[in-house]
């Protein structure tokens, strides 16, 4: 578990093809910036830009990951070099100060306006039909493993056509220290829903077939 807290900003050094061909995945090696790594043991997870992955190797200020073709078809920023988001695994002896995130991408939103707003900057996501129910008016979402609060949920249109676009608001220090700050209109972000709508969905549709069986 993490908590969509980014602890430092990392860089992708290098990306080296898996055997096994097109459908093998990727080996990322990764500078961890200021990410202390002294107490990471192979094994451990750690987020990179909001997708959990497995430490395989580990030399100094660096670590390694192995990233499979399935993971890389969910996720965008894992497989070429240039900045990244890292949060190392969640303990019970931290404070909570994002939300409970399980560092798996639900999708990939559009970046469809990202401009400055005072002393803030207004983020604008256009998310895939299948996550849009999850999100609400001052819920929590994760972009690019940045823990976020939703401000503005717009439906625009209907059934086939419906298009479902939310607005964030970033405060300086946000756009500081993440890279979220190299956004530009047309990316394409990682997204992953609030865990306690998942629950609240599956508990309800539970509840719904068991009384028509009734």
């Amino acid at each position: 578990m993490f908590t969509g807290i980014v602890a430092a900003v990392g860089q992708i050094k290098s990306v080296t093809p898996l055997p096994g061909g097109h459908d093998a995945g990727v080996r990322l090696d990764i500078d961890a910036g200021s990410l202390p790594l002294a107490d990471v043991a192979l094994g451990d997870s750690i987020a990179i830009n909001g997708a959990c992955m497995t430490v395989v190797e580990k030399t100094g200020g660096s670590f390694t990951v192995d990233v499979s073709r399935e993971s890389l078809n969910c996720t965008v920023g894992l497989d070429a070099p240039g900045e990244v988001n890292l949060e190392k695994a969640l303990t019970l002896a931290e404070r909570l100060g994002g939300h409970l995130v399980s560092g798996h991408v639900d999708g990939l939103g559009v970046v469809r306006k990202f401009e400055p707003v005072g002393e803030s900057w207004e983020l604008v996501i256009e998310a895939p039909r299948n996550i849009a129910k999850y999100l609400a008016f001052k819920g929590s979402i994760v972009v690019n493993g940045v823990s976020l609060t939703v401000n503005r949920v717009q439906d625009i249109g209907s059934g086939a056509d419906l298009v479902c676009q939310f607005s964030i608001n970033l405060i300086p220090h946000t756009i500081q220290v993440t890279t979220l700050k190299h956004l530009t209109v047309g990316a394409r972000v990682n997204l992953e829903i609030d865990l306690i709508a998942r629950y609240v969905e599956r508990m309800l549709s539970l509840t719904s077939t068991d009384e028509v069986k009734r």
